[in-house]
């Protein structure tokens, strides 16, 4: 049975941009690490040591899993769960939260981006 971080826990910059990434759809590997770069995804360079040993745990904790789609026997794709759905809204309410606390304090000005 996987264990949900509680949503005042924040996520490790590389498994949020995994999961953000999932949230449009099944991909695989390379895809995720392609997103991962984008500002939109997060800017985190992902190499292939921490992609592949964040999805398996992952995995093992239940927030991903292989989907079973397959284009190219050594593509692998995944795909978010129900919990890594959860985890993944628990921390983006976490940091918007943070961004509406910033904004109340002057730090980013009022139409700003975070």
């Amino acid at each position: 049975m996987a264990i949900e971080p509680a949503p005042a826990s924040p996520l490790t910059p590389a498994v949020f941009a995994i999961l953000f990434s999932l949230a449009e759809g099944e991909k695989h590997g390379y895809l995720i690490m392609k997103d991962a770069r984008t500002p939109e995804g997060g800017g985190v360079r992902l190499g292939p040591g921490t992609l592949y040993g964040s999805l398996d745990r992952m995995m093992r904790d239940g927030l991903v899993e292989e989907s079973g789609t397959s284009d190219d026997e050594r593509r692998r794709y995944y795909r978010l769960t129900r919990p890594g759905r959860a985890v993944l809204a628990a921390e983006l309410q976490r940091l918007e939260a943070a961004v509406s606390s910033a904004r109340r304090m002057g730090l980013i000005p009022r139409g700003g981006r975070a």
